[in-house]
């Protein structure tokens, strides 16, 4: 007789498994209602999203991080920063109240959530990159709390539950005159509060002598509350940061999100864009092979130095060449006048030499030969700052690449005094930029500099908002906003927006 073995299953049966013991079990996710504006982003997202969404949100965020730095960098007042930064919010991160009836309430709030929690994966890898993340959200952050409305922030504070301690009325009467003394402006003793906190958690209080300290506490006022609610939020942030490095080499085996990651961290330097072309060109300009001489006055010093190493040299090697082609091909520059403007500019060789040896890559760049791809993509687009900082660094003989970044400070000094700027705070301004490895803010501190009444004037006049001003991280954006700055009143404005 065969012994009949009754814990083996069936294999013509349907198994039933116990449930404990399921190795692949769904996990059950609390959802999450968003139910104030501000964020102390806590609770990571679980949700699905598309590519699409992953990367454009978090582009978007890290567009408003980076005009957050330069204004910064550029010491500008809090008044200053919120005034530009508040019109970009609005086009990049808008977050409406809760008292709005906006459909797109949820979605503005979780594109919030999940585009913080992407970039803190992408800025999580170095300590440099770790701090710089966390100095520009808890900016981000301090700027919505203190723009919020008062009744929504003080709900959204009551909910965080801080394990702050109140002082007691006796406590409040022992130390009566030294809470008196801490605290300027105040006039009686019954007309304020405090709590008592560690005093590393108010850095900023301390640092500014705003509060009492007695045995390592500091005793703060309730009307510091933000100070006290923005450091909370640096805390855990940091602390949310140092976990996100450790779990981060889980993510290689994913190739889908790692180069994602990895651009994004790069475009931390600076704001990867491309300028489109499929914008209309600068109404009234003349843009021909003939033109670009009298047009190179509103180069940035990149294309500028390649323009002036053109005609002296009467060439340039490939890299050069391409990154000038692009741009010129983003300033609108039909192919045959781009042929007939090099075909000119190398005037020490024959034409059989060239339609050899140059005529196919500037063709190949505007998408005319090549591959399908190349010809549906219309060729290349123009470099981004960002490109062109970090990809095919120049060597000897090279004209190509930034020269805030490769050249010495004493060529780029004569470089810029040729074209004009000798102002001594500037160029002192550009070496400490320089030094800070911030490309992008030397040239847009030049920019600035050789505009500023034309700057001036479009803010008085009202005709330009903050968001046509925000920094400048494209080389064709540098030449239409100079172009049309330089000719206000001779040509209409159509913007120059940068799409990513």
């Amino acid at each position: 007789m065969i012994r009949q073995d009754f814990a083996r299953v069936d294999p013509k049966r349907r198994a039933i498994l116990d449930p404990k013991k399921k190795q692949f079990a769904s996990p059950s996710y609390k959802p999450l209602d968003y139910e104030h504006r501000l964020n102390f982003y806590t609770q990571p997202p679980t949700a699905e999203i598309t590519l699409e969404q992953f990367e454009q949100w978090a582009i978007d965020r890290l567009r408003i991080l980076a005009e957050l730095e330069a204004c910064s960098f550029r010491n500008k007042t809090p008044s200053e920063t919120t005034a530009h930064i508040q019109p970009l919010l609005q086009k990049y991160l808008p977050l409406v109240s809760n008292t709005s009836q906006s459909s797109a309430r949820h979605i503005e709030r979780q594109k919030d959530h999940y585009s913080h929690f992407i970039l803190r994966l992408a800025f999580s890898s170095t300590d440099d990159l770790r701090r710089r993340f966390a100095r520009v959200e808890t900016a981000l952050f301090k700027l919505r709390f203190q723009n919020d409305d008062a009744r929504e922030r003080q709900a959204f504070v009551e909910s965080l539950n801080f394990d702050w301690d109140v002082v007691t009325e006796e406590e409040k009467r022992e130390l009566g005159p030294d809470l008196m003394a801490a605290t300027p402006g105040l006039k009686r003793l019954e007309d304020e509060g405090w709590f008592k906190v560690d005093w590393e958690r108010v850095p900023e209080l301390v640092e500014n002598r705003r509060v009492l300290l007695r045995r390592g506490k500091a005793y703060v006022p309730v009307r510091e509350q933000t100070s006290m609610v923005v450091a909370e939020f640096t805390a855990r942030l940091e602390k949310g940061l140092e976990l996100t490095s450790r779990a981060l080499p889980r993510l290689d085996e994913d190739d889908r999100l790692t180069p994602i990651l990895s651009h994004l961290s790069k475009n931390f330097t600076t704001p990867d864009s491309s300028f489109s072309d499929s914008e209309p060109h600068l109404p009234g300009a003349a843009i021909n092979a003939a033109s670009i001489d009298t047009l190179s006055q509103h180069f940035p010093a990149c294309m500028k130095n390649l323009h002036t190493n053109l005609r002296k040299n009467s060439h340039l090697k490939h890299f050069g060449r391409l990154q000038y082609t692009l741009f010129l091909k983003g300033l609108g520059l039909s192919l045959e006048d781009c042929l007939i403007f090099w075909r000119q500019g190398f005037k020490n060789i024959t034409d059989d030499t060239f339609n050899k040896e140059y005529r196919y890559n500037v063709r190949h760049a505007y998408g005319d030969v090549g591959g399908d791809a190349n010809r549906r993509g219309r060729g290349y687009p123009a470099y981004s700052c960002q490109k062109i900082l970090t990809e095919h660094q120049p060597g000897s003989g090279d004209a190509h690449g930034c020269p805030y970044r490769h050249f010495s400070i004493d060529n780029l000094t004569t470089m810029l005094q040729a074209t004009g700027v000798n102002d001594r705070d500037v160029l002192r301004g550009v070496k400490d930029d320089i030094d800070k490895k911030r490309y992008h803010i030397a040239c847009n501190r030049v920019f600035e500099w050789s505009h500023k009444g034309e700057i001036r004037k479009v803010k008085e006049d009202g005709t330009w908002g903050a968001a046509d001003l925000d920094t400048i991280v494209h080389p064709n954006t540098y030449f239409k906003r100079s172009y049309l700055l330089k000719n206000l009143g001779k040509a209409g404005r159509d913007g120059d927006e940068m799409e990513s």
